[in-house]
Formats: C-alpha cells, sequence, structure tokens
C-alpha cells in the first residue's frame, strides 16, 4: 500500500463542523496544526492565508459560511500522528498488562512490521492528531483496535493487503465520533445514555464512512467497514440495522473488534467477559472472528461473580420473566400499529426477543445446575449481557420507528417499557 493523496472536495463537508473544529483548536494549542492552503467561501472570500497557525479567528471567521474546500483537505498537522507515533503506542500496548495481551502478543512481530506501513492519509493524520491530543482516550482507543483487529486477521492469514486495512480499519473507525457533541461519545455510552442522546451517537459510523469515502483515496471497501462497525448480522446494530449479507467480512471484524473492546471500557475488563458478550446472542456476531477472542479467554484466570449463587438465581427467573412478558407484549401490540413504521420496529422487536430466547435456551441458565460452583461468575457474565441486549432492543426499535403517530407512539412505549421493565433485574 502506498502513501495516499488528499482526494477532490467534496459538498458534504463544505461547512465546518463545530464539534470536529473545536476538537481541532483544543489541539493546536499543544500542536502546530496551519492552513495547508488558502482557505475559501464559495463567494471567493478569503479566509485565512497558507501557513497561518488556526486560531480562534478561524473558528468566528468560518461561522455559518460555506467552503469551497472542505475544511479538513485544507489544514495539517506538521508535528502530528506519525507511523512513528503508532510504534511507540503499539509498542507500549504490547509490552502492558492490557487483558488483549493474550491475543496480541502472539502477533506481535508482525503488527509491529506492519503499522510501520500504514498510509496516513492527511485528513486521517489531522483528526487523529486532533484527538491524540484532546481525547486522549479515544487514540488510546484507537490504537487498541488497529492493533486487535490487526492480530485477528493475522491469525485467519490474511494476506498483507488484508492486515493492513484490518489496522487501518481499527485506526480510523471512530472518526467520525469527532464529529458529534462529545457529551455523546462512546466510552461504554452505549450501556448507559438515554435514547435522545443515543440517537447522536449512532450517526458517528456513517459520518466516518463519508469522511473516507469523501475526504480521501482510501479504498472503497474500507470506508463501508468503518460505517459498519457497529451493525449486527442479525439487524440489531445501527446505522443502518444492516442483516447478514449486507455486512462486509471487513465490517464483520470491526464489529467484533469493537464489542471486545467495549468490555474492556468496562468494570470488569477481561477476555473472558468479552467472550461471554460475543457469543451470549446466537447470530450477532461472525463466529470466524470470535473463536480467536473465545480461544484466548479459555487461558485467563476463572471470572469472579458479583452475586452469589441464590440471589443470582431470583435475578435470573426476574429476566426470564422479564423477556416472556416483552415477547407477549410484542405480539399482542402488533396487530393494533396503524403505521408501517411501527409494524416493521415491533416485527424487529419480536426477532431480537426471540434471538435473546435461543441464547437463554443455549445457556442452560432455566436450569438450577447452571448457578452452582465455579459456573456463578459465567452466569453472572451471561446475565449482564442478557439485560443488556433487552435495552439495545428498545433502542433497535425505536431506531427502526422513527417518528410515530401518536396512536402509535403509545404503543410503542407500552413495549419500550416492557423492555426496560426486563432488563432491570437487579
Amino acid at each position: 500500500m502506498t502513501p495516499i493523496a488528499p482526494a477532490a472536495p467534496a459538498t458534504a463537508f463544505n461547512t465546518a463542523n463545530p464539534h470536529a473544529l473545536a476538537t481541532i483548536l483544543e489541539a493546536s494549542q499543544t500542536k502546530s496544526i496551519i492552513a495547508s492552503r488558502d482557505i475559501f467561501d464559495l463567494q471567493g472570500i478569503k479566509l485565512w492565508a497558507r501557513d497561518q497557525p488556526v486560531s480562534a479567528a478561524l473558528q468566528r471567521k468560518l461561522l455559518d459560511r460555506k467552503l469551497r474546500n472542505p475544511l479538513e483537505t485544507c489544514l495539517m498537522a506538521e508535528d502530528g500522528v506519525t507511523s512513528q507515533t503508532l510504534l511507540a503506542a503499539a509498542w507500549q500496548l504490547l509490552d502492558g498488562r492490557s487483558p488483549l495481551a493474550a491475543v496480541l502478543r502472539p502477533c506481535a512481530p508482525r503488527i509491529m512490521q506492519e503499522v510501520a506501513h500504514l498510509p496516513l492519509h492527511s485528513v486521517a493524520q489531522l483528526l487523529l492528531t486532533a484527538g491524540q491530543a484532546s481525547r486522549p482516550e479515544s487514540f488510546d482507543h484507537a490504537v487498541q483496535a488497529m492493533a486487535l483487529a490487526g492480530a485477528l486477521m493475522i491469525h485467519q492469514r490474511g494476506s498483507v493487503t488484508d492486515v493492513r486495512l484490518a489496522m487501518l480499519g481499527g485506526l480510523l473507525h471512530d472518526l467520525g465520533e469527532m464529529y458529534i457533541d462529545p457529551r455523546f461519545g462512546e466510552a461504554d455510552a452505549e450501556r448507559s445514555l438515554d435514547f435522545l442522546s443515543y440517537q447522536q451517537l449512532v450517526v458517528h459510523p456513517h459520518v466516518g464512512k463519508l469522511l473516507l469515502s469523501q475526504l480521501t483515496n482510501y479504498p472503497p471497501p474500507l470506508a463501508r467497514a468503518i460505517g459498519e462497525h457497529h451493525e449486527r448480522l442479525d439487524g440489531s446494530g445501527y446505522p443502518h440495522a444492516l442483516q447478514r449479507e449486507a455486512l462486509s467480512p471487513l465490517g464483520r471484524l470491526l464489529a467484533v473488534t469493537e464489542a471486545t473492546l467495549a468490555v474492556m471500557r468496562g468494570e470488569q475488563p477481561c477476555l473472558a467477559r468479552a467472550s461471554v458478550a460475543l457469543r451470549v446472542v446466537p447470530g450477532e456476531f461472525d463466529l470466524a472472528w470470535v473463536g480467536r477472542i473465545a480461544d484466548a479467554a479459555r487461558h485467563e484466570p476463572l471470572l469472579q461473580g458479583g452475586y452469589a449463587p441464590e440471589t443470582l438465581k431470583l435475578r435470573l427467573a426476574r429476566l426470564d420473566g422479564g423477556m416472556l412478558a416483552a415477547q407477549a407484549c410484542a405480539t399482542a401490540l402488533v396487530g393494533s400499529a396503524e403505521s408501517a413504521p411501527l409494524t416493521g420496529a415491533l416485527a424487529l422487536a419480536e426477532h431480537l426477543l426471540g434471538r435473546l430466547r435461543t441464547g437463554w435456551t443455549a445457556s442452560g441458565l432455566w436450569c438450577d445446575e447452571a448457578v452452582a460452583g465455579q459456573d456463578v461468575a459465567e452466569v453472572d457474565a451471561i446475565e449482564h449481557e442478557l439485560s443488556f441486549r433487552l435495552r439495545a432492543i428498545e433502542r433497535a426499535a425505536r431506531l427502526r420507528a422513527g417518528d410515530l403517530p401518536e396512536a402509535d407512539a403509545r404503543r410503542l412505549a407500552l413495549l419500550c417499557d416492557a423492555l426496560r421493565s426486563a432488563a432491570q433485574t437487579g
């Protein structure tokens, strides 16, 4: 893969995004970020001169102005992220105590070899630099995803091109998050944000796809995969609720990568919990990529359970009853739906609840013997993930429904209440 030149400008980014611009300006306090060319608005008025450092004055001049060229293609980070930066960050990850070590270290030489050859487009380099300076946790996440996606592809004996695309996908997958309000960033937000905030978060994969496809010359499969990194094979993902054949192989890999790292942000970051999260509901993730995480998790120490066996049994019983009640609610509402969007949302909820029940049956949690001795910790993890999936079903249904007539909105609220009640097992 050779270095990539800037792409021709496009219209989707001809107005400066206020959140991305604020991040770039914050980064400019510690990094040298300058205009790589003169910046003009659509009327030909020169707003900023080439080689001039960015400052708050630029922010004022860009307010509500449409630009001749997207701002991202007009700026350059002189002392920003480079291949050496990525090598140092990858080495620190591989040499540390990360729970990912069991997956990464067998592939460490190859990972380090390929990091040095990853092409950094000027737009990607600018945004990575801004993230490293002003949102360091986002840069750490990008490096982790780069290494993990590369390790999974190496384990599958992917070609040099496949490995580098996987690593680039991991490194760049969350660039779109810079374009939403930072209050709605990930950092385990899927498990904590209310729905209105969640609606802000779900656009970031699509924004990332647009960034790569419109402002860079990275290969189209890479942009597509970045747009898919929160999709799920069973249609429960976002932003487009894609299913099986609609998801690219690289998109499936990035989905497993992102879901694994989401567990690493939690209170008990370990591969064993990540393995549970990836397997607890059949049909969510591509097993070809899940297998390596599950294999590595078997060599970890046993999980530590959070509840006594008797308490966990009561929680599981309430979870079971809640899932059955939610299924019954969805089925009952289908016949009264007055609009096609609600019908589609209810059908999706029924489908996903059926998947959840399949996972429940396969886990054997309905059997008292499942909650005993050393199994308690894994059962605790499964119960936690099933509860999270119930909250995810609510979000998926509400996204599918969109704006509804008042009567149908009330019907959907009944289902959402049932799903929330089922998820609250504590």
